[in-house]
């Protein structure tokens, strides 16, 4: 018995002996190229076939013309493109607003980077819509107070870009003050709650547009703003945004004698 524990004894030294201690001490990688040099499964291809091409056909079915080609670079202060975004943004938004609310939309402030594609002449299709707004961003509904909208006004002022506005109306001094600023062609009142629509991902602070931020309810819509430029695009025939005056700088003009 004694020899048998011994020998029980001698094995487990052995055993314990022989462990060896893993830890991680380094972690070597390699930057793997993805190609068309990749071979395919035929059998994969052969199944995601039918769905690639229905997602196609959907992508690229025409819905409307673009009378010119539009691109965000093509204004100092405001767009062609930036012009239409947001009012497509007023107009598809404002009912589905109203509807659950009995409110309405007073302006809409989106952001110049936003748009991430330019919108080329010729017909417009599911896949346009796709390539200006790649993001799943939603419509938020923000009720802005007085302060609220005054730094709203100074923040694009001071940025000097064409961020994509609709129903507000700002005018800058030469030396980009601002001059004037109307929301609905009217005098902007300070005491009042303002309904501003614009895209979740500036509510949360996005492009440096903290001011969205609001204690009150804030409405959001459910409605992507990709799926609205789409029907948006099924309403009418023909695109032609321009540039005008809603975000404008007056410079003074000297006489020469």
């Amino acid at each position: 018995m004694k020899n048998k524990f011994l020998l029980l004894l001698f094995m487990g030294l052995i055993i314990s002996s022989c462990k060896q201690d893993y830890s991680t001490t380094r972690i070597v990688g390699k930057r793997l190229t993805i190609s068309d040099s990749l071979a395919t499964n035929p059998e994969i291809e052969a199944y995601i076939k039918p769905y690639r091409e229905k997602v196609n056909r959907d992508l690229d079915s025409i819905l409307a013309y673009a009378a010119e080609t539009y691109s965000k670079s093509d204004g100092k202060l405001n767009t062609a493109i930036g012009n239409f975004m947001a009012d497509a943004v007023f107009e598809m938004s404002n009912p589905v607003f109203q509807k659950r609310t009995n409110k309405f939309i007073d302006m809409v402030l989106l952001n110049h980077g936003g748009i991430r594609s330019i919108i080329s002449k010729g017909n417009i299709t599911s896949r346009t819509a796709y390539k200006i707004m790649p993001f799943d961003n939603s419509v938020y509904v923000i009720p802005m107070k007085g302060q609220q909208i005054k730094d709203m006004l100074s923040f694009l002022a001071k940025k000097k870009r064409a961020h994509p506005i609709s129903k507000l109306k700002l005018t800058l001094s030469e030396d980009y003050s601002i001059k004037d600023a109307l929301i609905n062609d009217e005098a902007i009142d300070y005491e009042k709650t303002y309904h501003v629509a614009t895209n979740d991902y500036l509510y949360n602070g996005g492009s440096n547009m903290h001011f969205f931020k609001s204690k009150d309810t804030v409405y959001d819509l459910n409605y992507k703003i990709r799926n609205l430029l789409i029907d948006y695009f099924k309403k009418i025939d023909t695109l032609q945004p321009s540039i005008d005056d809603r975000f404008i700088q007056i410079k003074t003009i000297k006489n020469e004698t």
